[in-house]
């Protein structure tokens, strides 16, 4: 029977993989699927949990980075239609 250690490696690699394909179309659930995972990878030492580490660190770098554009271009949109419209 397999113990909970174990099934923290697999859990860490299949939230890092969530993580990642989250991050490009809602940024603030990939980062937190990837703190879960890396947190998850951090407590065991497995091949399995290291890849899910990685996985995870990318998918919260990609989260923050699509965060970022998401919010420079929303705030350049909006300046841009605020200037476009007659005032009443």
């Amino acid at each position: 029977m397999a113990d909970k250690k174990e099934d923290t490696g697999d859990m860490s690699y299949v939230f890092g993989i969530i993580s990642i394909v989250l991050a490009f179309f809602t940024p603030l659930a990939g980062l937190i699927f990837g703190i879960i995972g890396n947190v998850l990878g951090k407590k065991q030492n497995t091949p399995l949990a290291k890849k899910g580490k990685k996985l995870s660190t990318i998918g919260i770098v990609i989260g923050v980075i699509v965060l970022i554009i998401t919010i420079v271009v929303s705030l350049l949109y909006n300046e841009n239609l605020s200037t476009g419209f007659p005032v009443q």
